[in-house]
């Protein structure tokens, strides 16, 4: 599979955003990707009126993405908001396949209330585990906080994911890119998955804000964590093949996951 990552800045306005994805697609599709992973919040940055940009699903910025997808061929994952029913808003992850059908979404299980930040006052969490199948590769999805969750990557693998998603706005801060990496390779092999994780990058032609706006360091891992791609901190696309039969050839060697103890642990 031709993975690209598309390492965006995002606006506080989503027809701006919208334009991103579009232009990022196309580069995606010109670098012959099947799948381009975007950034969590995609559709508005942080910071900005959540609960006035959120949408429905059918709504006219996953319209937008669906067109993107289907112009170009090239299946994606993306972070929206979507309303929830107590007031909040959903932070989602959808997904598109190449003929720009919505197969997929997740709302985001663990919500960031750390490092002085509370997402859950304005996001409500999801309950779902989500695997998708992408260009007939089986995909698990998540989003940011949850890569310190090893639970959820878990289930994912066990689900049949060969590749897992994480679409971020990873928060700038002593440390925290140093977790990023290691969270991202550790999961990688820990399940003997590929990882795509993409990340913002601050818009500059918006104000300064305390709000996360990315950090980029988007990433393509392979199963034995191997970092095959790091986009470090400047708006990038970058396409790369990412072997899926290597799964199973790791698997057969380290078989980690045939080796768990489920009588001791479940």
């Amino acid at each position: 599979m031709r993975i690209a990552l598309c390492q965006l800045p995002v606006s506080a306005d989503p027809g701006v955003n919208l334009r991103r994805v579009h232009d990022a697609l196309g580069e995606a599709a010109a670098g012959g990707a099947e799948l381009a992973v975007l950034p969590e919040a995609t559709m508005v940055r942080f910071g900005a009126d959540l609960r006035a940009a959120a949408e429905p699903l059918d709504g006219p910025f996953c319209a937008g993405l669906a067109e993107a997808a289907k112009e170009t061929g090239v299946a994606l994952v993306a972070g929206v908001f979507e309303p929830a029913p107590d007031g909040r808003v959903y932070n989602t992850a959808v997904v598109f396949d190449g003929d720009g059908d919505l197969v997929a979404s997740y709302r985001k299980l663990h919500l960031f209330d750390a490092f002085t930040q509370r997402e859950s006052d304005l996001v409500a969490p999801g309950s779902a585990v989500v695997v998708a199948t992408l260009a007939g590769v089986p995909v698990g999805v998540q989003i940011c906080y949850d890569i310190r969750f090893p639970e959820l990557t878990r289930a994912l693998a066990v689900g049949g994911a060969a590749l897992v998603t994480v679409s971020a706005a990873w928060q700038a801060g002593l440390f925290k890119e140093e977790h990023w990496v290691t969270l991202l390779r550790a999961r990688a092999i820990e399940n003997t998955v590929w990882i795509a994780a993409v990340g913002q990058v601050p818009d500059p032609d918006e104000k300064p804000t305390r709000a996360p706006t990315g950090v980029g360091r988007s990433m393509l891992i392979d199963p034995l964590g191997v970092v095959r791609a790091d986009l470090g901190p400047s708006p990038e696309v970058m396409v790369m093949n990412a072997d899926m039969s290597l799964v199973e050839t790791v698997r057969r060697t380290l078989p980690s996951l045939a080796n768990r103890r489920q009588d001791v642990f479940g």
